[in-house]
């Protein structure tokens, strides 16, 4: 029994994730998750959303969603609205920039095996299941919180940006 070939296979995932992250922060100037953000605004009736449902999407915490809105703000992606007769709740709104800014991004990596998995037979989709079972369960990992996106960036300290983390 050879383990190299299976961490091999690891570092393939774990690379091809960070590389995408990378590839769409250079050419387009935003991280996954600020996609990721926008897509779900986009996907929103009326293109809006709170920040709480937003939070709950992505499964990031609060400090990194505010982090994550404020800067697709600053950039013009998206605007914070205030609700109509009630002041203190905030909507958030896609801007035509973003909504433009999503029809240039191309498929996400997440996407793309979302898609693949759904195409398998169920005995197939078990298989791959109890396979990363196993792995999370020899690696002690059953209480790492995840998101259901491949994402690397993650936030360490709320002083830092998305910052990517293995």
């Amino acid at each position: 029994m050879d383990t190299t070939e299976i961490l091999i296979k690891i570092r393939k995932i774990v690379r091809s994730i960070n590389l995408e992250s990378k590839k769409i922060q250079k050419e387009y100037g935003v991280s996954i998750p600020q996609v990721l953000c926008l897509n779900y605004l986009y996907r929103s009736n009326n293109y809006q959303s709170t920040q709480g449902k937003i939070r709950r999407f992505l499964n990031l915490n609060s400090s990194t969603i505010s982090g994550i809105i404020n800067r697709l703000e600053k950039k013009g992606l998206l605007a914070k609205l205030p609700k109509q007769g009630d002041k203190r709740v905030v909507n958030l709104a896609l801007t035509s920039a973003g909504a433009k800014l999503l029809q240039q991004i191309p498929e996400l990596l997440h996407e793309q095996l979302s898609q693949k998995l759904e195409t398998l037979s169920q005995p197939q989709f078990n298989e791959i299941e109890r396979g990363l079972d196993a792995l999370v369960t020899l690696l002690d990992l059953q209480e790492v919180d995840a998101s259901p996106l491949l994402t690397i960036e993650d936030t360490i300290d709320d002083s830092m940006d998305e910052t990517e983390t293995l």
